[in-house]
């Protein structure tokens, strides 16, 4: 039950996107294309569960017992930079197509709020999480969920935003970014609804 809990928590409750608002910028930046707003969301998810796998135990078995606690944000920072640069390695060779779709975009999830927003969430205050204690699998599954939750905003941002371009007529005022803002904030109120349950 505790898993089902996390899932609601973090692919509805609390995500990161539409709720918190972290990651804001590849969420408007790459939600033009449903298959780029894939890519991203699925390249956010694994930077998110490859940064809390290796910073939750950095954190907790090397940071705290040497007094190096305070430093947790610079050396999450260096962390996600680099599996970023990995990635980005990695679909440069593999998968050429997604990675021109993504562009500046990909390079982007180094300073993704919402990947150092997990990190630091699952070393802090869990209590609102409804979990009786977090571990290492606890930050893997809540980081893997709050993946889900940005793939999930960010392809409905994406498909809605296909369907107004194809199908209606935008005012010259609307089109791009000020429509953009306005189906961010309908699905804002959407989620926000799972808070209330």
């Amino acid at each position: 039950m505790e898993i089902f809990t996390l899932f609601i928590l973090a692919v509805f409750v609390n995500n990161f996107v539409v709720v918190q608002f972290l990651g804001i910028c590849p969420f408007l930046g790459v939600s033009k294309d449903t298959s780029s707003a894939f890519g991203m969301g699925v390249a956010v998810t694994v930077v998110m569960v490859l940064a809390t796998l290796v910073t939750y135990p950095l954190y907790t078995f090397v940071m705290v017992p040497l007094g190096f606690d305070f430093m947790e944000i610079i050396f999450f920072i260096f962390v996600i930079a680099a599996l970023v640069q990995m990635l980005e390695q990695v679909l440069k060779k593999f998968i050429p197509a997604l990675y021109n779709s993504l562009g500046i975009y990909l390079p982007l999830i180094t300073t993704n709020c919402a990947v150092l927003g997990v990190a630091e969430l699952v070393i802090g205050d869990v209590t609102s999480l409804g979990i009786a204690s977090m571990n290492l699998g606890y930050a893997l599954l809540y980081a893997l969920f709050s993946g889900i939750g940005f793939i999930v905003a960010i392809v409905l941002m994406s498909g809605l935003r296909e369907k107004i371009d194809r199908y209606t007529d935008m005012p010259k005022c609307l089109k791009g970014f000020p429509i953009s803002m306005v189906i961010a904030s309908f699905m804002a109120m959407a989620f926000y609804v799972f808070t209330l349950i």
